[in-house]
């Protein structure tokens, strides 16, 4: 499940529940529900940052420099060929 659809069911068990209209099976299930895409969420977030984690220590990976910095010497180093 992508993060925006977990976020979207998500919300739609919150509201659900926050009626407070549902008999009461239904509102222990709607809540198992949620706890169960909160933990998906918290996995899935561990997952990607993770990844991030991995990308910067990678020597060769670094955030790109402000467009400010490019003005005052118009040298972008971006536009340089890989060796």
């Amino acid at each position: 499940m992508s993060a925006e659809a977990l976020l979207g069911r998500l919300d739609e068990v919150v509201r659900e529940l926050e009626t407070g209209e549902l008999p009461l099976e239904q509102a222990l299930a709607r809540f198992e529900e949620g706890v169960k895409l909160v933990r998906d969420g918290e996995l899935l977030l561990a997952s990607v940052e993770q990844r991030i984690e991995i990308l910067l220590a990678d020597d060769r990976v670094a955030p790109f420099a402000d467009e400010q910095d490019y003005a005052e010497d118009d040298h972008d180093p971006r536009d340089e060929a890989d060796d």
